[in-house]
């Protein structure tokens, strides 16, 4: 598509902004005008070729017939899940993964439930799954492969009339992004990104607060993924063929968003009501994957390499159209303790996570923290009543503190009841967007770039989302 970014454009684009920023090899003056007109390109939205999907329903699914494909650290997980669901409430009728390994411990994993569920099995090759997704007994497929992958499953599975729910970012390049939503439309089906942390006890709890008024008019956010994972980057095992460090070395930017923001945006109705208008990423100097390589096996590929791409952190600032302020940060390689940041400020009042704080201006004018008795009060009056009402599957099943139970019951519920799925199509955009626009400005010294609206001028139609009114 013309007006999207793609690797070729990319290059192009960096050599307007290279010139612009006064740096060698280029003679021919380059205006600032050019390179933002060049910019403000990446935001136009193309001719949609189908209707909107802003709130699609289908017909209730009364067992919902589930494949997977990838079956590593998460699908395994997705699986056991959705296993937990059966055989009331869905069926796994096919599984893939390239490696027979995962596939065998994918059925050795639903021998041991006891619902006697035997899926068809595929795997050995890279393409194999094309073949799963030809069957006429799918009516979703989780998507749980590296990055690279997640757009051609997606968009194959909805040429084939199946409900996609594919691992975070949805997409990592523009003009994927926009094929999903694209695909999406023409289709007629759902493709919803799983960001599990949307579904998170603390996150539903301060979305109930924030859509109830409790903080007052929300003006500011800040969220991140802070994740200590370099020994796993530099594993041999843990990702398929090392597929995480790799991005490192190949390019900056912020490239996991989606676990603080996707909370974050649905308590300020991105796409409801407000929407990401435009952003700055900065990316610090990188060091730590240059030491820690140094301590690694010399048998290790990556041993004593230097010159990853990747900043040690990457901060982004978003802008919406209501003038409220985002910050979003991406760590996963210095020392810092897992953190989520999910700070909100409202006229009313401000929360702050890890460990969870609330202030508000009715207790001591918020010059405080409330104490343990006031928090309680807040927590028992807006717990969301998706918790209780999942307690005992939540302390069964868990999954990252119960909220993986809770997003996979809720997707497979909504098509059991023929309801709107959380998020939709949209939603992966726009959160996952952030992405190659990260790289985008950082590329260019740091500049302002817009955001592509996926919606198409939609997004100032408030709507409830789902997760507070079908439960």
């Amino acid at each position: 598509m013309k007006n999207n970014f793609t690797r070729r454009n990319f290059i192009k684009l960096s050599a307007l902004s290279s010139a612009f920023l006064g740096l060698s090899g280029f003679t021919a003056p380059v205006s600032r005008e050019t390179v933002l007109e060049k910019i403000n390109d990446l935001s136009k939205s193309p001719i949609a070729k189908g209707k909107s999907v802003i709130g699609l329903t289908v017909p209730p699914i009364k067992q919902v017939k589930v494949a997977f494909i990838g079956l590593g650290n998460r699908g395994i997980e997705h699986l056991k899940l959705v296993n937990a669901l059966a055989p009331d409430k869905a069926i796994i009728t096919a599984i893939c993964d390239v490696q027979k390994v995962k596939t065998d411990a994918a059925l050795e994993e639903l021998k041991k439930s006891g619902h006697g569920q035997k899926p068809a099995v595929y795997s050995g090759t890279l393409d194999i799954w094309k073949e799963m997704i030809k069957r006429d007994d799918i009516d979703l497929v989780i998507i749980s492969t590296h990055w690279e992958y997640h757009t051609t499953m997606s968009i194959e599975a909805m040429r084939n009339k199946i409900h996609v729910a594919v691992e975070v970012p949805a997409a990592y390049i523009l003009d994927d992004l926009w094929a999903l939503v694209d695909t999406a439309e023409e289709m007629q089906v759902n493709c919803m990104m799983m960001e599990n942390v949307c579904y998170g006890d603390e996150e539903l709890w301060l979305l109930n607060m924030a859509q109830q008024g409790v903080l007052g008019t929300l003006t500011y956010a800040e969220c991140a993924y802070i994740h200590n994972l370099r020994e796993l980057m530099f594993s041999k095992d843990y990702y398929y063929n090392m597929w995480r460090i790799r991005h490192h070395e190949e390019r900056d930017g912020n490239f996991y968003p989606t676990h603080g923001l996707g909370p974050v945006a649905q308590y300020m109705d991105i796409n409801r009501g407000d929407s990401f208008v435009n952003m700055v990423s900065m990316s610090s100097l990188q060091a730590s994957l240059d030491e820690y390589s140094k301590q690694i096996e010399s048998t290790n590929e990556f041993y004593n390499r230097t010159g990853y791409k990747h900043g040690d952190m990457v901060n982004t600032l978003i802008k919406t159209a209501k003038g409220r302020n985002i910050l979003v940060q991406h760590d996963v390689v210095t020392p810092r303790p897992y953190n989520r940041i999910n700070a909100l400020a409202g006229t009313k009042g401000y929360h702050e996570g890890y460990p969870s704080r609330l202030s508000l201006v009715n207790i001591d004018k918020g010059h405080r923290w409330l104490n343990e008795k006031d928090y309680k009060v807040y927590w028992d009056k807006y717990q969301h009543p998706l918790w209780t009402k999942l307690k005992e599957g939540i302390e069964k099943y868990g999954g990252h503190g119960g909220m993986d139970f809770v997003m996979i019951y809720r997707i497979i519920d909504c098509l059991n009841n023929g309801w709107f799925l959380d998020q939709d199509v949209y939603d992966g955009a726009a959160w996952s967007v952030v992405a190659p626009l990260s790289t985008i400005s950082i590329e260019l010294g740091s500049i302002p770039v817009k955001f592509p609206d996926y919606t198409r001028g939609k997004w100032n139609e408030f709507r409830e989302l789902g997760i507070l009114k079908n439960i």
